[in-house]
């Protein structure tokens, strides 16, 4: 059997490849594709298409967060891996071999997953409400493996704004670490360093064209160590990172229609889903928007079509075109204008804002914010807070990290429509020559490659087979 490592270099497409010598030879030497990713184009969706092979409305995953509706919460960047419905690629491939080990370094949804190594960052929550960094390692004993050698997982460097090439390093680091003394049949690698600048400067900035050079420097032994120890490498892409524009209120817009309400603690607005009758969480350039009364579905269709920057609002025929109809999925699904984006915020003057809005509090904020990319540059002093923070931190103090700017217009590039342009459409990259059986035509045609053909891809590679060919192409 052909071991595969599989890179998820989120971010890569055309445009990034110019700066990338070391993976533009991998390409040369074996074939690539544009990929075609699947609404939303986000994380957590496409990385569960692409392991099982699944649409969204199959596997579940519709964002990188929803409403639970069962809850009555909105809960981004959820961790188990119960959430994806569907036979993963390991999974596949251990009905015909039981001795199948697979890898996970860093994919989404890794706890409970059935892989047989896992690497994932997971902060220690302390019982006096600090955070400090760390990663969840099984077995067990790999983690002290890896945090001896390569230190703590840098997780103020995985996002925020102090997200930089450390936490790839890391990655690549343990990756390869694994390669050398675990070598399993299959182990996938994210690596998130694109993701960054492009969204803080652009996918046509110097800083985008840098970011790519230096992840390619990163990944170049990784990429020789795995030729030399026989694996074949297949490098995918989630999305492609597309100039930003134009950010869209989306919930001020319901809440000033009378729609969504909030309430409030300590002089603060907070966010009310369960008097609502109708709130977006907001991921990206995809908003679901739930709306708790079916009469108010038809209002709030109008009112959101109206919005401007607003592309495409789906009700639940219309999102089964895209494979979208979940009963997780809102009951009005919008898609953004191309350069436009969805922000959170609910809250109609700053003073009243949740004190998580100007931190990094990825789990507390109910949608996505790429202002955390972002030290406040209004506040002068911003970076000189979080150091200080930091050093709170080390002393075991408690502290709040105030620094993200409530002005969304900083965020230069964005993702989640379907791509408009060869250079927002994500790649996929093969080491091998031979073009597997079920995606030669669409590869020697020129014609992209689904995202639900990777896991046929890995096991084709593999001299497997997969029960979902049939529904591919």
């Amino acid at each position: 059997m052909k071991p595969v490592l599989l890179l998820d270099v989120v971010g890569l497409t055309a445009l990034s490849l110019r700066s990338m010598p070391r993976l533009s030879k991998l390409a040369s030497q074996g074939w690539s594709s544009e990929l075609t990713t699947v609404l939303p184009a986000v994380t957590c969706t496409v990385q569960s298409t692409m392991l099982t092979g699944l649409a969204p409305a199959q596997h579940g995953i519709v964002g990188n967060g929803w409403y639970f509706r069962e809850l009555g919460d909105v809960h981004l960047w959820r961790q188990h891996n119960r959430l994806v419905s569907g036979e993963k690629i390991w999974e596949a491939a251990r009905q015909q071999d039981p001795g199948y080990r697979a890898g996970n370094i860093c994919w989404w949804y890794a706890m409970g997953m059935t892989t047989d190594l896992t690497v994932t960052p997971r902060p220690i929550y302390h019982a006096d409400g600090r955070k400090s960094p760390d990663a969840y390692v099984r077995p067990p004993a790999l983690h002290d493996e890896l945090v001896g050698h390569y230190g703590e997982f840098p997780l103020f460097q995985y996002w925020g704004p102090t997200a930089a090439i450390q936490s790839t390093q890391w990655i690549v680091n343990s990756t390869r670490h694994v390669l050398r003394n675990q070598a399993p049949d299959l182990l996938m690698a994210y690596v998130p360093h694109l993701d960054y600048d492009l969204q803080r400067f652009g996918p046509d900035s110097l800083q985008a064209a840098q970011a790519a050079t230096d992840l390619d420097g990163v990944l170049a032994p990784l990429l020789d160590e795995a030729e030399a120890r026989g694996y074949a490498v297949i490098v995918v892409s989630e999305y492609g990172i597309e100039e930003a524009r134009k950010p869209v209120d989306i919930n001020r817009t319901l809440r000033r229609e009378g729609l969504l309400e909030v309430y409030v603690q300590d002089g603060k607005e907070q966010l009310d889903p369960w008097t609502s009758r109708a709130f977006a969480v907001a991921d990206h350039q995809v908003a679901h928007v739930y709306v708790s009364d079916p009469a108010d579905v038809k209002r709030a269709a109008v009112i959101l079509r109206a919005t401007d920057g607003v592309d495409e609002v789906l009700d639940r025929e219309a999102q089964a075109r895209y494979g979208l109809d979940h009963e997780r999925s809102g009951e009005l699904v919008v898609v953004a204008e191309p350069g436009a984006w969805f922000t959170y915020y609910f809250w109609l003057d700053d003073d009243r804002a949740p004190e998580y809005a100007r931190g990094v509090d990825i789990h507390r904020k109910p949608g996505y914010d790429p202002a955390e990319l972002f030290f406040n540059p209004a506040d002068r002093l911003a970076k000189a807070k979080a150091g200080l923070n930091l050093a709170k931190k080390k002393l075991g103090l408690r502290y709040a990290m105030n620094t993200v700017p409530l002005d969304p217009t900083h965020v230069r590039g964005t993702h989640g429509r379907l791509p408009d342009s060869k250079n927002g459409t994500p790649l996929i990259i093969a080491s091998h020559d031979q073009v597997p059986a079920s995606i030669e035509t669409l590869v020697n045609g020129g014609r992209q490659v689904p995202a639900a053909a990777v896991k046929q891809l890995v096991l084709e590679t593999q001299g497997m087979r997969s029960s979902t060919t049939a529904a591919l192409l």
